[in-house]
């Protein structure tokens, strides 16, 4: 084990020849860099290529990988995309919050063109999402909702109450009845958070 410097997120470790990109890492032009600071590790079995993975220092920080399902709240919304702060992976609570990028065209897995973000998300919602990449330098997650189990879980109606999903499009506040458009989620029960 060799341990990265914290100013060292983003260090190239070794070329996709040599080896298979872990947890902590991500591939660019042939390359694995890591995707944060903290303790080198590789692993080899039988003869495979050995996986390399960076580790937080102390207690390794359970990171976001691509194709984890994770919540995530909406900090802002614009006409391109909503940002988000990732809050959990699967059901296990993050230490530090990740910013994530849930762009238009990743809203819905059909009429894509026709997506309107502020008809899916408001600032505040809670969200279930798939991660699709580890994105830039900023550390921002590129996030979907394209599946039937994922979208807006939990939303409040401008009266500040939990509204009730009435379709895949539209949740209803109970005490107004005023309906507003949401990208629903199907809630699985394994991702309920109690």
């Amino acid at each position: 084990r060799q341990c990265l410097s914290p100013g060292l997120a983003g260090e190239r470790l070794c070329s996709t020849d040599e080896a298979t990109a872990g947890g902590g890492t991500y591939t660019r032009h042939g390359f694995i860099f890591s995707s944060l600071a903290g303790c080198l590790e590789r692993r080899s079995e039988d003869g495979a290529l050995p996986v390399v993975s960076v580790l937080r220092d102390s207690e390794s920080q359970l990171l976001p990988n691509v194709g984890a399902v994770v919540t995530c709240k909406v900090c802002s919304i614009n006409s391109r995309f909503a940002k988000v702060h990732i809050l959990y992976v699967g059901s296990t609570p993050l230490k530090s919050t990740f910013r994530g990028t849930i762009r238009r065209e990743d809203i819905r897995a059909t009429e894509k063109d026709k997506v309107k973000v502020y008809k899916s998300f408001r600032p505040s919602d809670i969200v279930l999402a798939k991660v699709i990449s580890l994105g830039d330098a900023q550390s921002n997650y590129l996030l979907s909702t394209a599946e039937n189990e994922l979208g807006v879980v939990v939303a409040r109606s401008e009266a500040g109450v939990q509204m009730v999903p009435i379709s895949w499009c539209e949740m209803q506040c109970p005490r107004t009845h005023a309906k507003e458009f949401r990208k629903v989620a199907r809630v699985q029960p394994q991702f309920l958070q109690t």
